[in-house]
């Protein structure tokens, strides 16, 4: 299988000189088409950092990003931002919602924003919002949603540019554990039906079965367990 995403000795340091932390220290990582990683770790120890610069939100200092084949690091901001917008789905801890928009107009606002919006991405809307017990919802706006439901239509979001990879933190968060095995199962599902890939970095290890791999961080440095060692319960 081809690798959807690869992070070749990732360090990331924040400041100068004797001010300077180092976050993440030679970080390897691939992830193939179909894979579903977790990324497990204590606070602090750079599980946001690594999601930031696996997503190209944020640039290492040294390393190399490859994502769906093409070098991704030192591209112009405005290639950054089309890469952003076509390759990548984000599912953040807070749904990051927009106020005014409708359920299914925070989905239709991604197509929009891409140039992409016709028949076809109306009904991938629809689709989703169906998938994830939405449809009901779709003329609300999300001050009148759960905090459950506005996660749901964010993961929602996440899908509709049919991206190379999705990047989740702590999607379950603010779900029950009904509703939260529902929608990481989801993702799973997806992943493996479109050939994409998902890294998902989470607290939750009741959903480490449903990940194909998962993966410890602690001190910016990674390393493989299997799915029941003891480390996973920090």
């Amino acid at each position: 299988m081809d690798n959807k995403l690869v992070l070749d000795n990732i360090s990331k340091v924040f400041g100068d000189g004797d001010t300077s932390v180092k976050v993440l220290e030679e970080v390897s990582l691939q992830v193939k088409a179909g894979e579903f990683v977790a990324v497990v770790g204590p606070s602090g120890s750079g599980k946001s950092t690594f999601l930031s610069i696996a997503g190209a939100l944020l640039s290492p200092t040294s390393g190399r990003i490859i994502l769906d084949d093409l070098e991704i690091n030192g591209l112009p901001e405005k290639k950054m931002n089309q890469i952003r917008l076509e390759k990548i789905g984000f599912v953040f801890q807070s749904s990051n919602l927009i106020p005014y928009l409708t359920v299914r107009d925070q989905l239709l606002l991604i197509p929009e924003l891409s140039g992409n919006r016709n028949k076809k991405t109306v009904k991938r809307a629809d689709d989703l919002l169906e998938r994830l017990g939405l449809a009901h919802r779709e003329n609300n706006y999300p001050e009148s949603l759960s905090g459950g439901e506005r996660q749901r239509v964010a993961i929602a979001r996440a899908w509709m540019n049919d991206p190379e990879i999705i990047l989740a933190d702590e999607p379950t968060a603010s779900l029950d554990s009904e509703r939260g095995r529902s929608v990481v199962q989801m993702l799973a599902d997806e992943v493996k039906l479109r050939e994409k890939a998902a890294v998902m970095v989470t607290h939750d290890k009741r959903m480490l079965d449903l990940c194909d791999r998962v993966v410890y961080i602690e001190d910016g440095r990674l390393s493989e367990l299997s799915k029941n060692e003891p480390k996973l319960s920090l």
